[in-house]
């Protein structure tokens, strides 16, 4: 197994979970050095976060390797949707090497299920399979120290009123938040939009603020995916100042084709100029592909956060 070069990137093996519970700090080959990685230039201003895998060719597949190499790039944070899916071990691990590299970590997803009538209905047996998820995700998020937990409200239903569906969702939402709360855990509500995901209950900023103001908690707000609202409903600047208060991390990736900042329509320097000059000092989760493959891909989407944070 070869450590990644300064100057190449060139990936580690993968480790298994066992080995990263056992070496947390490891390099490539478990040898106990930190792999070393290129440093280019310094910190970002913003806390963009790449996904766990965004850098597999650079780094290697073991996730403590890749977020080794993610602070070398001057990242400030990462996400990892499948976060709660990992082996306790492996989570464990993880948090450690955020712990010593001082990086933070962004939403995990809790449940999002695009088939089932979940948060708009009153079905009983729903919200026991919703507990259950709540309660894994709580305890996913006392081995790693995540502070945010992504629900999608599921489908909505075409033979209930739509008012209904909405004060099912914010009773439920009500109900969840009582059980993230107490554990420090805010769950965040992701609008998508209905072309990539027809048939969803929540597709709008103004609906998804409407609902955290109804549920009244602090342990609900609004996780703002830029993607989905440019297609949705554009305005993304109005709409960001607009649900501010109830937004508490984003999403990024540009359209058409959900690629790094650059390769579409949007101009994120301004987004994010935006958000700095708001002050924010949440996540960005890079929830995108990479317009190239292989290294050069890799290298192509820390170069478009360079220019995007040039401000």
């Amino acid at each position: 197994m070869r450590p990644y070069s300064r100057r190449k990137f060139l990936g580690t093996a993968a480790l298994g979970a066992a080995a990263l519970a056992a070496t947390p700090r490891s390099g490539a080959g478990g040898s106990g050095q930190a792999a070393p990685a290129p440093k280019t230039g310094g910190k970002f201003k913003l806390k963009y976060a790449p996904s766990l895998g965004m850098f597999e060719q650079s780094a290697g597949k073991n996730p403590v390797d890749q977020i080794k190499f993610i602070a070398d790039q001057g990242f400030r944070a990462i996400f990892d949707n499948g976060l709660m899916g990992r082996p306790p071990q492996e989570q464990e691990a993880i948090a450690r090497e955020l712990g010593r590299l001082g990086l933070d970590l962004g939403p995990f997803v809790a449940y999002a299920d695009f088939q089932v009538k979940s948060f708009v209905t009153r079905d009983s047996a729903v919200r026991q399979m919703l507990e259950g998820r709540l309660r894994t995700a709580v305890e996913c998020a006392k081995r790693t120290g995540a502070k945010q937990t992504l629900v999608v409200p599921g489908r909505y239903d075409e033979r209930l009123e739509w008012d209904y569906q909405t004060a099912n969702v914010v009773e439920n939402l009500k109900w969840a938040a009582g059980i993230a709360d107490p554990a420090g855990l805010v769950i965040v509500i992701e609008p998508l939009n209905p072309h990539d995901h027809p048939g969803l209950f929540l597709t709008k900023m103004p609906q998804a603020y409407q609902i955290c103001r109804a549920v009244g908690s602090p342990a609900c707000k609004i996780v703002e995916d830029i993607y989905h609202q440019q297609i949705t409903e554009g305005n993304i600047i109005p709409n960001i100042d607009g649900c501010w208060d109830e937004i508490a991390a984003f999403h990024c990736g540009d359209t058409p084709g959900r690629k790094e900042p650059g390769t579409g329509e949007l101009n994120y320097r301004m987004i994010f100029k935006h958000l700095q000059a708001k002050k924010y000092v949440g996540v960005i989760c890079m929830e995108h592909g990479k317009s190239r493959s292989g290294l050069e891909g890799e290298k192509a989407v820390i170069e478009a956060y360079r220019a995007c944070d040039n401000f």
